[in-house]
């Protein structure tokens, strides 16, 4: 009976393969044309060949089609399956050959509905390359760039949505390692690095996952840092009540405001209902997913599952108005008057923190 109920898994499991092409994703071709003239027919051999991953083949096949039918109407996705070709053949140096026709793409058809694919495609280039938070941002920024030229530029594309969340997931990530850096100098009492570190993730990511945390040391750096400098830590402390009530850090700061005579804010309803939700909906990561990821480079975004704040949408400085919740606009900076923007650059902006940056900060907490 056993051999039996084995045999008939091994056929199931078999259908399937060849039901779905043996796992293999079809090329997506959405210009549809009845026309059987030779373009239609060099880029229908192309698309077949990319299926069955002959990605040498059908890049000349492409490349024949450009050059011998320069009016084609096949022009503008032929120049966008080579980039296909070099993307799904993986690969650092294909990734950067694919990056850089993608870029060319979207600089000669800017208005065709592609144009948003071609900058997902850059943007998942990144995102496929980012690494754990304590090891070199480089692509993560990019990624966050890319993410946010998508949200900026094509709001009404149907990568909008995917382009949001995984836009969370790399400010996730970058938020993370600077919350790392934040802490390792927290622990070796170095308190002008932990705040110029932990005041600029604060204001920037106010999504991150562990957001309190970040105000919670910050105010702790500057009490300790002179009784001048103690009455600043009560606003970071009121962010925290305020802000994040349903957080492990709400009760520390409640108790650090009545130890420096300040006033206990109430929460805000409206982050008690996000808090409540995204509490419903976080994911852990299991012992044996913990156990692989400590040998791979790829960072675990499984906090920024759920989330329901805005995304920050400008590369450096303090996040805009409505990260949060509209009810926090005004709290989103207490030690920075400068209006929010939407400002975005296209070029990446070096991070000019990378030299004193600690490779490895030690995970312990205070």
């Amino acid at each position: 009976m056993q051999r039996k109920k084995s045999g008939w898994m091994l056929l199931t499991v078999a259908s399937i393969l060849l039901a779905t092409g043996c796992g293999r994703r079809p090329y997506e071709t959405p210009i549809v044309t009845n026309s059987q003239q030779p373009d239609k027919e060099l880029f229908d051999r192309a698309v077949g060949d990319i299926e069955r991953s002959r990605f040498t083949i059908a890049r000349l096949t492409l490349q024949t089609l450009i050059n011998t039918y320069p009016d084609s109407e096949f022009i503008a996705k032929a120049k966008l399956a080579i980039a296909d070709t070099w993307f799904r053949e993986g690969g650092s140096s294909n990734l950067m050959q694919a990056e850089a026709e993608y870029r060319d793409f979207i600089t000669f058809f800017p208005t065709l509905p592609e144009a948003s694919e071609a900058q997902m495609r850059v943007a998942m280039i990144h995102y496929q390359e980012m690494e754990k938070p304590d090891r070199d941002p480089t692509h993560a920024r990019r990624a966050e760039q890319e993410f946010q030229k998508i949200l900026l530029n094509y709001p009404d594309s149907p990568f909008a949505p995917l382009a949001e969340q995984r836009l969370r997931e790399v400010q996730e990530v970058l938020a993370q390692g600077t919350f790392e850096v934040g802490r390792f100098y927290f622990l070796q009492g170095n308190d002008i690095a932990t705040q110029a570190r932990l005041k600029e993730l604060v204001d920037r990511y106010p999504n991150f996952s562990q957001a309190d945390g970040a105000l919670y040391l910050l105010g702790r750096s500057l009490e300790r840092s002179g009784e001048k400098m103690m009455a600043e830590a009560i606003p970071y402390y009121s962010r925290i009540v305020r802000n994040y009530p349903l957080g492990s850090r709400a009760k520390d700061a409640k108790e650090r405001l009545a130890a420096l005579g300040a006033t206990v804010p109430e929460p805000d309803p409206a982050a008690v209902v996000r808090m409540t939700y995204e509490n419903a909906l976080a994911q852990q990561q299991g012992l044996f997913a913990k156990l692989l990821g400590g040998f791979g480079r790829r960072p675990n975004v499984l906090a920024a599952q759920g989330k329901l704040g805005a995304p920050t949408m400008t590369t450096q400085g303090p996040a805009q108005a409505g990260a949060v919740s509209p009810a926090v606009q005004s709290q989103q900076s207490p030690t920075s008057g400068a209006s929010p923007s939407q400002t975005i650059f296209l070029e990446p902006v070096p991070d000019s923190n990378t030299t004193s940056t600690p490779t490895n900060p030690p995970p312990s907490n205070p």
